[in-house]
This record gives structure tokens, sequence and C-alpha cells, in this order.
């Protein structure tokens, strides 16, 4: 909730996230499969409760030039609804990061009320189908791996893949290999999809996309994504 609150305080209202199941079924805001990386824990995050979870130093591991000045500073492992519920005023994309999400997911979208406020998207595209069955359709959703490559492949021809994706979300790169070039953008601007680009932390590369017209970067420098913005007079003050 730390970095959420930090880029929430810069101005921004558009978050990434990805999702893991705890141990009793609650959805959290977790990148990895273990803890071990980031947190004082052990183990897979699907083999903890959401009370196990929340009593681990979810900021123990996670260094920085000046060492770990995330330690014993209640950090936690937060929750989905906890994140869409204090920041009501901000829309989230997800990353379905395992199986048996989308069930749960669908649920909570159902309970709060938040379709409208979310982009979902995974690395499978059997993830991405069967949420969009749950809630048919009504959630924008992103490419899976299979249906980007489709996109990428068709727009070098000048053509768009089709499908129901709402956003492509892709990286920039894959294996040396240039993904997000002119042709995909203006296909996918002729078919009403968006572009969106991971993971962009270095201002040059985000001023290339920008000029090129991605829809939105993903960046773990809001700091530096803000300045440019300023710069180039497309920041917009919420």
């Amino acid at each position: 909730m730390l970095a959420f609150q930090s880029v929430y305080d810069l101005g921004f209202r558009h978050f990434e996230t990805d999702l893991h199941l705890s141990s009793d079924g609650v959805l959290v805001c977790f990148h990895d499969d273990h803890l071990d990386r980031t947190t004082d824990g052990a183990g897979l995050v699907s083999g903890f409760t959401l009370s196990e979870l929340q009593a681990l130093d979810a900021g123990y591991r996670h260094g920085t030039s000046d060492g770990y000045p995330f330690r014993s500073q209640g950090v936690s492992v937060p929750t989905l609804e906890e994140l869409l519920l204090t920041f009501p005023d901000a829309s989230v994309v997800l990353d379905l990061k395992t199986d048996g999400l989308a069930e749960p997911l669908a649920a909570l979208v159902e309970r709060l009320d938040v379709a409208d406020r979310l982009i979902v998207g995974s690395f499978s595209d059997e993830r991405l189908d069967q949420f969009r069955g749950l809630t048919d359709g009504r959630v924008p959703t992103s490419t899976g791996p299979v249906a980007a490559r489709m996109w990428v492949l068709a727009s070098r021809m000048g053509r768009a893949a089709g499908g129901v994706a709402t956003a492509l979300q892709l990286p920039t790169h894959l294996r040396g290999v240039r993904v997000v070039d002119e042709k995909l953008i203006r296909a996918a601007h002729e078919a009403g999809v968006q572009v969106h680009v991971w993971t962009v932390n270095d201002p040059d590369e985000m001023t290339r996309l920008l000029d090129m017209g991605v829809d939105g970067l993903i960046s773990d420098r809001g700091d530096l994504l803000k300045d440019l913005l300023i710069e180039r007079g497309d920041w917009v003050d919420r």
C-alpha cells in the first residue's frame, strides 16, 4: 500500500498489480509466487491464510541502495479489496498470475461493482477466457500471449488481429526483437484497441513510445514519468 499511496500522491490514478490467492481464498496484491524475495516469510503465497500473510513484514527484504529502509515499517501484504476501497477514484490493471483466480475475482467485481475500474490481463489466454466467460465480457481485458503474438504478426502486414481485448499490453522487446512499433500502434488504433507498454523506466524510451502514440506506459518510476509528462505539456493535475 505504501507504493500505491506514493504514486497516488504524485497524482496518478492508474495502478498495476499482480494477483495471487491466499489459502483461505482471498485475492492479494503480490508479484512473486513465493514470499522469499521481499518478505520475512518463505514458501508459496497460496500456502498461507490471509491473516498469516498480513502478519509478515512485506518490506523486509526489499533492498535499495540505502539498504532495507522498509523493514519494520508496518508494510504488509494488501488485499485487492483493500486497494480498491482505499483508492475509489483509481483504476487498476490486474495480472492473473496463477490458475484459480478468475472465479474469486469475478465475485469481487460483482460485489464491489468495479467492472469499469479494471483491465484484467494474464500470461494465460485460458485464464482470461475463463474470466471473460464468468463476467460476460463486462470487464475490459488485455491480450494473453497467444492473442498478443497474433496481433504482432498481423500488424506487420498492416492488419488487425481481432478478438475481444480492450488493450494490447506488451513489452517493448521480446528476445531482442522489437514488439511495439508504428505498424502495431496504427493497426490497434484503427480497431479501437489501446496499446500499453511495460515496463518502461527510462525517460528516453518513454519519450520514444509517447511520440509513437502509445496510450499507456507501465513504469516503476512514476516520478520520472510525471516529470516527462509535465515537460511535454501532457500532465493533468488530479
